[in-house]
């Protein structure tokens, strides 16, 4: 832009009059400034943005006028330079006031020429402080949204409680907070706390994480599993009587505290804490704890679009949560039911041994319907039972008692094993009792030396011989599972004299993801006992070499008659 100078070097239509005619009107905040970038003219919208009256802008600069505003210089003398028009976003404050911390605008520079030379600058400047917050609340909306799918992915993936609250911190650390607590209330029943002192909550601290070094530092304040005490004045006390988020900024807190909370409050200060949010875990109108986030020094505050992210969080982590405490629930009775149902049967007869084993899956598995019996007979035979009830839970456990209850009295009646089988399925059916079972029946005879045995869809048997250098895995007629209806059993007579020992299982010992049933059973027959070797001992080699890779629960057995001088089955008149 050329024109001829004005007396003060100025192009000559920039003679105030023409500039205050042309901009004193204009919405936007305009500024003309000479060669050494020192104003000549304001326009009333940049008093008002800078809250000065123009006398005090007039023959000073950018940083003499607006010490807070730094970095204008250089943009400036560069458009003196080269002519070339620029833009760029100020922040900072003026000394008009404002409801924002940070205000913003956007800045554009052209140079004035005279004689093709450039004698002065004019800047028009646009706050845009509503526009940035805008941006910004919208990609913080963005991020939480991102935030809120990514949850249902990575939080609640087993049904283990503490896992699920473990998964909740760590997703929630460092993207949301800097350090992130869940506390729970403890389990109703199966476990004893002592009672808390009156008005305090005791919780049990379920996960803990913090962002880098904080993830150790702390652990002071209650290690994940022990029980943590809240004072009534502390911000879980007061979400938790609330049922609602409570935002608790730790920046000078008074003396009303009680000494619980300030000590707290006190070395999470010392860490450099300053924040924290707690909101409620709350699921079917039941509160389960509460989810703390606490934010350090340097971290933004939390405002009003964090408490509502944090609160939907929580709702969704309830849920998962609820899921678990109800399943750790039903796996604590279902656990309870089977191992009271699966106590050490007694040996049937001195000259016969017993040894069994029940070994849960993992905790993430649910507990199944595995059994054994071992009921004794008349003329000194004894009825040895491994089953499985299909399904899980409590529900199979209960069946398990009820299958487990009807052979015992079934067993009274003297039959062969395909015989009690047969009265058994059609005593099941009749029942109405809706879970099919798996059943291995096994009628020791320690006089004759021989094992009469049925199946009903259970897996083979194995015999050691006392000494022999393997197993044998003996097949036997299957008949269809219990509960079915169909019956068609049929027993099988194996040779079982003195020390030898047979040896029931379920299919949880053998059964393995992507192997055939087969192949895994075959394994069995590199089963040895030496002479004389303790049952006990088997057992454990049984589950050292085949349970650790287990996906169900395993039940296991193992019998056989003492070795002794030849013993006749007495006669009547004896």
């Amino acid at each position: 832009m050329q024109a001829d100078t004005c007396d003060d070097g100025m192009p000559s239509f920039f003679d105030p009059k023409t500039v205050a005619a042309l901009f004193d009107g204009n919405p936007a905040a305009v500024a003309v400034l000479d060669h050494d970038l020192r104003y000549t003219y304001v326009n009333p919208a940049l008093e008002r943005l800078n809250g000065l009256p123009a006398d005090s802008h007039i023959g000073r600069t950018f940083s003499q006028v607006l010490p807070e505003l730094r970095g204008q210089a250089a943009a400036l003398r560069a458009v003196l330079a080269d002519g070339e028009p620029r833009e760029e976003t100020i922040q900072g404050q003026t000394w008009a006031p404002a409801d924002a911390d940070q205000r913003f605008w956007r800045a554009t520079y052209h140079r004035l020429d005279a004689n093709g030379e450039g004698c002065g600058l004019m800047a028009i400047v646009v706050e845009i402080t509503d526009l940035t917050r805008q941006r910004e609340e919208l990609e913080q909306a963005r991020g939480h949204v991102a935030l809120l799918s990514t949850a249902a992915v990575r939080i609640g993936t087993t049904l283990d409680m503490d896992t699920t609250c473990r998964e909740l911190t760590d997703f929630v650390v460092p993207d949301f907070a800097d350090v992130a607590a869940v506390d729970v209330f403890p389990p109703e029943v199966g476990h004893s706390v002592r009672r808390p002192a009156p008005g305090v909550v005791r919780l049990r601290r379920a996960a803990l994480r913090g962002d880098g070094d904080l993830d150790e530092q702390v652990q002071r304040f209650g290690h994940p599993g022990e029980y943590v005490d809240f004072a009534p004045d502390s911000a879980v006390t007061r979400c938790l009587a609330e049922n609602e988020p409570v935002l608790d900024d730790w920046e000078g807190h008074g003396q009303e505290r009680s000494s619980l909370t300030s000590d707290r409050i006190a070395a999470s200060r010392a860490l450099g804490l300053r924040q924290a949010l707690v909101v409620p875990l709350m699921a079917r109108n039941r509160l389960l704890g509460t989810l703390s986030l606490v934010r350090a020094e340097g971290s933004p505050a939390f405002g009003d679009q964090d408490v509502a992210v944090a609160r939907e969080l929580a709702v969704r982590a309830a849920v998962d949560l609820d899921h678990a405490r109800r399943y750790d629930h039903e796996h604590s009775i279902a656990r309870e039911l089977q191992r009271s149902l699966l106590s050490e049967p007694r040996g049937p007869h001195p000259h016969v041994e017993i040894a069994t084993r029940y070994l849960p899956a993992d905790e993430g598995v649910l507990v199944g319907g595995d059994w054994f019996d071992v009921v004794p007979l008349q003329d000194g035979r004894h009825l040895k039972a491994m089953g499985d009830v299909m399904g899980h839970g409590v529900e199979a456990a209960v069946a398990m008692s009820q299958y487990r209850s009807l052979l015992r009295l079934l067993a009274g009646e003297d039959l062969p094993p395909h015989r009690i089988l047969e009265q058994l399925d059609t005593m099941v059916e009749r029942s109405g009792l809706d879970r099919a079972a798996t059943c291995l029946l096994a009628v020791v005879d320690r006089f004759g030396g021989v094992c009469e045995v049925a199946s009903a869809g259970h897996l083979p048997p194995v015999f050691i011989d006392p000494g022999a250098a393997g197993a044998r895995v003996v097949p036997v007629p299957v008949g269809p599972p219990l509960g079915t209806g169909f019956g068609g059993y049929r027993t099988a007579s194996v040779p079982c004299g003195p020390g030898t020992v047979l040896f029931m299982y379920t299919d949880g010992l053998v059964e393995r993801r992507g192997e055939d049933i087969d192949v895994s059973v075959q394994r069995l027959a590199s089963l040895t006992l030496p002479r004389g070797g303790h049952l006990d001992d088997l057992l454990d080699q049984v589950l050292d070499r085949f349970g650790e890779d287990a996906e169900d629960d395993i039940a296991v057995l193992a019998s056989r008659i003492r070795e002794g001088p030849p013993v006749v089955r007495p006669t009547p008149s004896d």
